[in-house]
């Protein structure tokens, strides 16, 4: 709550902080009251218990408000906490594969990759090929292509597998079903 506060304070100049010699003034419920002189402008502030608020500085002259500056930042502070908390992270994990891998492994990374895409995170699926095992890409191929398919009801393919040095790669994002939209209903509740 601090860093909010702190970035509020660093934007706004309040009262006495405010540079310009002329300000346009806005009154608390929007009207204009016109430009005039900043010690004018602040025996208003005062004399109707506010703070002087300069809201856009790169005018000429600044638009200065009349308004709670206590009230406001903490207004200011709710909406960022509010955003905040209904903003998704969406992160990236990594299962890993290997050419010669088992089928009861390539079961349990399935099932765990199902379990990330539900949880709402994109999942890079990567192949690592050792040695001469490079030789034969089709290989990394077939089994991306089968990931791909064991979870093809809850994530969607991101491009085409793409190889970086000893490894080929595909990026799993999380289709957006109605089951998963019950879900994060009933997380919210």
């Amino acid at each position: 709550m601090e860093e909010v506060n702190k970035d509020i304070i660093k934007k706004l100049r309040v009262n006495e902080r405010i540079k310009a010699m002329e300000v346009r003034l806005v009154g608390e419920k929007g009207e204009q009251l016109g430009i005039m002189p900043l010690y004018q402008a602040l025996e208003i502030a005062r004399k109707q218990n506010l703070d002087l608020v300069e809201v856009a500085a790169s005018v000429a002259p600044p638009v200065c408000r009349l308004l709670d500056y206590g009230k406001y930042k903490y207004e200011q502070a709710k909406k960022e906490r509010e955003a905040r908390r209904n903003q998704k992270v969406s992160l990236l994990r990594e299962v890993r594969l290997r050419p010669k891998i088992g089928e009861h492994d390539f079961e349990a990374k399935a099932r765990l990759a199902r379990k990330l895409l539900i949880g709402g995170d994109k999942v890079k699926v990567s192949v690592l090929f050792r040695g001469r095992e490079i030789t034969h890409p089709e290989l990394g191929w077939r089994l991306l292509k089968r990931m791909a398919e064991s979870v093809e009801e809850v994530a969607s393919v991101d491009g085409q597998p793409s190889m970086e040095r000893n490894r080929m790669n595909v990026i799993l994002s999380p289709v957006v079903t109605q089951k998963t939209k019950i879900k994060e209903e009933i997380k919210e509740s």
